[in-house]
């Protein structure tokens, strides 16, 4: 927050994630507990990447055991180049009258802006001459957590008895958050009839995520609880992806939906006292002005939100379109032979199974080694200038074997090298041939020697699961098929992960080999 208000010194230097390199194994979001650690979704599986816009620039991701974290100097979070935005001229709402007090529930999460909308609402009332108390119920209300603002507004203060809404007194809720929006602690506060709200949908990540690296937010059980609570008198929009894509940084998306409420008639403010309020404020101001009128567009003009936040059409592959690309993707890896070895290997399995053995073979033969990180690696500048700019310096953050080294926690010791480290990576990239022969100085550590064996070790157990697939244990066998797509990370991460499949792997082929109870061993 002080660093927001230029009262600390902001470091040149930001985290950037290499998610060709990433594994998604989560060790990152543990060590960390971030939630700025936000997934990607890829052909090759669920990633990680850096939410530039909200990191806080305390660098705990990188004590995560993985290769793919890169820290750039000398960049500056890219603005969209759709950032000089103008919006058509926007009709007044009907402004609600205030009989006793009228009560606003602000929603989101900590490090977003959240009380910042209060301040700047509470604010607005006192230039009209009203009376407002607000109250912050944020409890935990560090980064990613639950926050609940509470205001109330009246024709003059001493009308205000109590500042904390209570249970069905809410006339307006801003949703900064869809979880939080859709908690039971806020649904309380709503009446059917007398509530309406304005929810930004973008799926902010939660503290589950840093716990759970599948985890996957529930986003249309959330939606059908406020609808059904509020009816026609809930409105949703993706402002946060609104915000950066018309604004050039996520942090408005909160003054977006301060906007939609007050387009939709929610609050009893003038436009001229939250314009002033803003300017008061003295933070961003001429963003925070662009904000609201964003959010009254968006919700006088849905369509156009959707058009421009639509994405390129990408249809999701056929399988023998996956086949293709990852057969395409192993032959870069080490050769065209190895990626006839996997088109080879596919054409001896089940059709039952296929889909399975599709990602998960590829996924065991692609496994990164130092030739790998090193090949993928050297596109690390042209991924960061995705989303930096400028004379961007990259340094690595590696833990070579030959060096050793431990940390206080038992952990290979990470080491920082500089751009330098991009001349030896494309040696390294060079001797990808050398993978998995006697000359492979790599290719003797336990790890290694681990991934090896897992190959050979999932081809004997598909050739044996070919001859035994019945209605009984198809289940059973498509499960151990997709086992190694749960296998991730590196190191110290994937040694665990490779010991909880393992434990998983012989229930299912006692399952398998047994002729019953697939079912239930599949779904343990």
């Amino acid at each position: 927050r002080r660093r927001k208000k230029g009262q600390f010194p902001d470091p040149d230097r930001r985290v950037f994630i290499n998610t060709d390199v990433c594994e998604g194994c989560g060790d990152c979001s543990v060590q960390s507990n971030c939630v700025s650690i936000v997934p990607v979704e890829t052909e090759l599986g669920r990633k990680r990447a850096i939410d530039q816009s909200s990191c806080n620039k305390d660098y705990s991701c990188l004590k995560g055991f993985c290769p793919s974290f890169v820290t750039v100097q000398g960049g500056s979070l890219r603005k969209s180049a759709a950032a000089a935005v103008s919006f058509p001229d926007l009709p007044a709402p009907v402004l609600p009258q205030i009989t006793g007090t009228h009560n606003t529930v602000i929603t989101g999460v900590g490090g977003t802006g959240v009380v910042t909308v209060g301040a700047v609402l509470a604010m607005a009332a006192h230039l009209d001459g009203k009376g407002a108390g607000m109250m912050e119920m944020a409890g935990l209300a560090q980064k990613g957590g639950a926050v609940h603002i509470h205001l109330r507004i009246a024709e003059k203060p001493e009308d205000i008895n109590a500042i904390r809404v209570a249970t069905g007194e809410a006339d307006c809720v801003i949703g900064g958050d869809l979880v939080v929006s859709a908690g039971a602690r806020t649904l309380g506060l709503m009446t059917t009839g007398r509530t309406g709200a304005v929810v930004n949908s973008h799926e902010i990540i939660t503290g589950d995520f840093t716990k759970n690296r599948d985890f996957r937010l529930p986003a249309q059980r959330l939606r059908l609880s406020l609808e059904a609570r509020l009816r026609d008198r809930v409105s949703f929009f993706d402002a946060t992806g609104l915000a950066a894509k018309l604004l050039g940084d996520s942090i408005y998306s909160n003054m977006v939906v301060l906007g939609a409420a007050w387009q939709m008639g929610l609050l009893p403010l003038t436009l001229a006292s939250l314009h002033r309020a803003i300017e008061m404020n003295g933070t961003a101001v001429k963003g925070n002005l662009a904000a609201l009128d964003c959010g009254r567009w968006a919700v006088l003009h849905p369509q156009d939100v959707e058009r421009t936040l639509e994405e390129p059409a990408s249809k999701p592959l056929t399988l023998d379109e996956k086949i293709v690309f990852r057969e395409e993707h192993l032959a870069a890896y080490q050769d065209a032979q190895y990626g006839a070895r996997y088109r080879d290997f596919l054409n001896q399995t089940p059709a039952d199974l296929r889909p399975e053995i599709a990602e998960a073979y590829h996924k065991l033969l692609s496994y990164k080694d130092e030739y790998e990180v090193a090949r993928l690696h050297l596109e690390s500048a042209a991924k960061a200038t995705e989303a930096l700019e400028g004379d961007l310096r990259l340094s690595f953050h590696l833990a070579p074997p030959l060096l050793g080294g431990k940390t206080e926690n038992g952990r290979p010791r990470k080491r920082e090298f500089g751009p330098w480290i991009l001349h030896l990576f494309k040696v390294l990239a060079s001797l990808k041939g050398l993978r998995g022969g006697m000359f492979d100085p790599f290719g003797y550590t336990s790890e290694r020697r681990a991934e090896r064996d897992l190959i050979a070790q999932y081809e004997a157990d598909m050739a044996e699961v070919a001859a035994r697939i019945t209605p009984d244990t198809i289940d059973a066998a498509r499960a151990l098929a997709a086992l190694p797509m749960s296998i991730r990370g590196f190191g110290v991460v994937k040694q665990a992960s490779i010991e909880a499949a393992a434990k998983r792997r012989g229930a299912l082929l006692e399952a398998i080999r047994s002729g019953g109870a697939s079912r239930a061993q599949a779904a343990r």
